[in-house]
């Protein structure tokens, strides 16, 4: 048994990458059924929300599992802080194109933290990761006494130590080959662009915690890679997006089946934040206008169109979040690419 199955109280090592806005309890408990620790992400939900989520998630499945929350930064915007008249009428002709009219500003653009916070400990998943931040103490003190694991997110060797020290109890160390948003926190996430081979065994050399690798791995070449740089486990997340178990459209699987090794970008166009993903006529019109309001002002802008071609099927006008290794992701049952990934890992992880 290897120090994060036993940690998790998983039979092996590998963990679903828990997707802000496409994931599905059916892919989290498929993971978990497999022996891994499906993850769900919870970014945006109200504590209402969550309660019925990590429900269903339990019906689901009796297995570990995770569910994510995104902390704060420190430079999020309310809608009172930014104008955002001159971003919508630049992105115009999207919402057209989506057939929806241009939103009124909410009131606010994300639940709180604290409310979110609560509704998790109260439901109580066996783990609670973190990105973009450190936990605080009091929310440390909260999980062990809930014996819920804490897992903090790191993109640079300083992060992953400012979590140790605040007593998470394992890291991902993520890569900057890694699909989605890059989670940096200490500085800004276009200086801290460290690569999974050179990260993972510096912050193993680093911590004293479990280092949980991502980022490039979709097969068991990348999982076998992993170990041998030091990581007690692995967090996957594009190779299980494809699946038809997860959230992503049909137009964001093909986009994914189609993906090569140079078909993602880093942009901050769909959310204001850094992030990799297939770039599509949404990412070049906001970038090519320069459209682009604060976090989390534009990923509530950009989510209403989103949230109309998800339904039509367009994948031009979606966020089609992806890492370099899409081009590896060969299945789309998630089954399937559990056991690829399973095939990769050493015989002794003790």
């Amino acid at each position: 048994m290897s120090r994060l199955t036993e940690l998790f109280g998983i039979d092996v090592p590998i963990v679903l990458g828990p997707f802000g806005g496409l994931s599905s309890v059916p892919l989290a408990a498929a993971v978990s059924d497999g022996g891994g620790l499906g993850s769900f992400g919870l970014y945006g939900y109200t504590a209402d929300r969550i309660h019925d989520t990590i429900r269903q998630l339990r019906e689901a499945t009796d297995r570990p599992l995770a569910v994510n929350l995104w902390w704060p930064r420190g430079d999020e915007v309310e809608p009172a802080d930014v104008d955002l008249t001159p971003v919508l009428d630049a992105m115009a002709p999207l919402f057209a194109a989506a057939g929806v009219a241009l939103p009124e500003v909410p009131a606010t653009f994300l639940p709180s933290l604290t409310d979110q916070v609560d509704a998790v400990f109260a439901a109580r998943p066996d783990v609670l990761s973190v990105v973009f931040g450190v936990p605080d103490a009091a929310t440390v003190a909260r999980a062990r006494e809930h014996g819920i694991r804490l897992v903090g997110t790191a993109t640079s060797v300083a992060e992953a130590v400012a979590l140790d020290t605040a007593g998470v109890d394992a890291v991902v160390a993520t890569g900057m080959e890694a699909g989605g948003h890059r989670v940096s926190f200490l500085r800004d996430p276009a200086t801290s662009l460290v690569g999974t081979f050179a990260l993972v065994p510096q912050v193993v050399d680093a911590v004293s915690v479990p280092v949980i690798a991502a980022g490039g791995i979709a097969d068991r070449r990348g999982v076998a890679a992993a170990f041998a740089l030091g990581a007690a486990g692995v967090q996957v997340g594009t190779a299980f997006l494809g699946t038809r178990q997860s959230a992503a459209s049909a137009a964001h699987r093909v986009a994914l089946a189609a993906a090569s090794d140079t078909d993602t970008v880093l942009t901050r166009a769909m959310s204001g934040r850094l992030a990799r993903g297939i770039p599509n006529q949404a990412v070049r019109e906001i970038e090519a206008a320069g459209a682009i309001a604060p976090f989390p002002a534009q990923n509530w802008l950009t989510g209403v169109f989103r949230a109309a071609a998800a339904v039509a099927g367009e994948g031009e006008l979606l966020s089609l979040w992806a890492g370099q290794a899409a081009g590896l992701a060969r299945f789309d049952d998630a089954g399937a690419v559990l056991a690829e990934l399973r095939a990769g890992l050493p015989a002794d992880r003790d």
